[in-house]
């Protein structure tokens, strides 16, 4: 009755079948048509009726029955109801002989069009209702005897229409459904891309900040160094000048490591040294023992730390990295520094403390008066990046990250990494 779907058409019907998808009322009307030749058909080819003439009563009642049937997209309720009444009326008032059944065509097109347009229960409590009120009709007042075989074949017919539509109702649906789950995964699959290009980008943020940061203030502490003493001790300034050119090393190869991750494919193969981790924390101590700053480490248990996850190895050591980095450019190359770091439990603790002997007060006394200035503190407030970046780190791995004054004096920063983490981003 509708327009089949574009699949279980052959070529040569396809621009038939797409006209008729365009034009549904068309659609419509020839069904009509049809649903009529196919009335006057039947009521022919009967063999009960052969000798009878077809009467303008039932021509006229198949004609409205059948015209009716342009309004079932519409009005699939009031058409079943119309067809169904003109078919009781044919089989109840035919007074030159045995009904002509065949009327009944219309009702099940009109039930076809009903249950492919509405639910199931309502499908089938029709379908019953309308099966029964005609089957019951031609056994009162069809053919003889009651269970003749045109008066059961209205039941079975009636049965099949909504049958039929019920089973395109639930393939739409089905269809329907799936081009739905298509969409959406298309729309989950971007968001995703999205999310983890933007993931990326504050990862590769972070590192960039993380080598820059730590770097340049080293290249800048020593760099004035030597142009202190270059005059009267120009021994002090040419290893002053080596330790500058010993910062800039590292701080190129580490930010070509990093810029490498962004290389397509064909591009010159990136550096395959690893990423850094707490094994070469004391060449990062050193470089700050270097500049006059005060460093104890102290790990337990004393054995070692064990093998680490890649990226709580570098979360470690990017969380030393810029606690001892804040130190140097708030508190001063002359502050003493702690670091403990502590692995117990399936938790790796890492606590930076500082005494905040090289820092000055601040000028507007917020810290207090004569009290140290925060290098943490300083860095969220006066716009860096160095705690948030140090926070994200270990917000993405699950872990937490605290910082802030100590009352004796100085500042302490502590993270905790759990060991069994989300390992997904290792590097």
């Amino acid at each position: 009755m509708d327009p089949v779907t574009p699949l279980s058409v052959g070529p040569s019907l396809a621009r038939p079948h797409r006209w008729l998808a365009a034009h549904p009322r068309a659609l419509d009307i020839l069904v009509a048509v049809g649903i009529f030749a196919l009335i006057i058909i039947g009521a022919v080819a009967n063999p009960h009726l052969r000798e009878q003439h077809i009467g303008p009563v039932f021509v006229l009642l198949a004609l409205l029955a059948s015209a009716s049937l342009v309004l079932r997209r519409d009005l699939p309720c009031s058409v079943l109801a119309v067809t169904s009444a003109l078919t009781v009326v044919e089989i109840t008032t035919n007074q030159s002989g045995p009904p002509r059944t065949s009327i009944v065509l219309a009702v099940v097109a009109a039930l076809y069009s009903l249950a492919a347009s509405t639910d199931r229960p309502t499908t089938w409590r029709v379908g019953l209702i309308t099966a029964v009120l005609l089957t019951g009709t031609a056994m009162l007042f069809g053919l003889s005897p009651w269970y003749s075989q045109e008066n059961l074949g209205i039941f079975a017919w009636a049965g099949l229409a909504a049958a039929a539509g019920d089973a395109v109702r639930s393939r739409r649906a089905y269809v329907a459904a799936v081009e739905e789950r298509a969409v959406r995964a298309e729309r989950t699959r971007e968001e995703e891309a999205r999310r983890r290009v933007a993931e990326e980008r504050l990862r590769i943020a972070r590192e960039l900040h993380d080598v820059v940061a730590h770097h340049i203030a080293l290249v800048n502490v020593q760099a004035g160094v030597a142009s202190h003493v270059m005059d009267k001790r120009p021994d002090q300034a040419k290893e002053a000048l080596a330790h500058v050119r010993e910062a800039s090393r590292s701080a190129l190869d580490e930010l070509r490591a990093t810029v490498g991750l962004l290389r397509q494919y064909g591009d010159p193969a990136a550096p395959t040294e690893p990423a850094p981790g707490l094994g070469v924390l004391d060449q990062l101590v050193e470089g700050f023992a270097r500049v006059g700053m005060r460093v104890e480490v102290e790990a337990e248990p004393r054995g070692g730390l064990g093998p680490l996850a890649g990226s709580v190895d570098l979360t470690a050591y990017r969380v030393v990295q810029e606690a001892l980095t804040n130190v140097h450019k708030h508190a001063g190359p002359e502050a003493g520094v702690r670091i403990r770091i502590v692995r117990d439990r399936g938790v790796l603790e890492i606590t930076v403390v500082d005494d905040g002997a090289g820092a000055e007060p601040r000028a507007d006394g917020a810290a207090g008066e004569g009290v140290p200035t925060s290098p943490l503190l300083d860095d969220e407030h006066g716009g860096g990046h160095g705690l948030l970046g140090m926070r994200e780190r270990v917000t993405a791995l699950r872990g937490s990250c605290e910082a802030g004054p100590l009352p004796e004096g100085g500042f302490r920063v502590r993270a905790r990494l759990p060991l069994q983490g989300r390992t997904g981003g290792d590097s």
